[in-house]
């Protein structure tokens, strides 16, 4: 069964997959691992049809302008 996309909604924040390699420049540009990112369940519903995946990070840009990443896991 395919996922379900919800349409986007004024309270939830834009949520984007991020390339490997634009993780890898986050991590560095912040000095910290994979392990020390905050994490994001696989079925949170801000997910649904993005097609992401267990250890693919995420960034968030919140409405005041703030951008905060997660790392999603299963």
């Amino acid at each position: 069964m395919p996922e379900k996309s919800f349409p986007p909604h004024e309270l939830i924040p834009e949520h984007k997959l991020l390339a490997d390699g634009e993780a890898q420049k986050i991590l560095a540009q912040y000095k910290v691992s994979r392990l020390q990112i905050p994490k994001i369940k696989l079925k949170d519903p801000a997910l649904a049809g993005k097609g992401a995946k267990p250890g693919q990070m995420v960034s968030i840009k919140r409405l005041d302008g703030s951008q905060q990443y997660r790392l999603v896991v299963d």
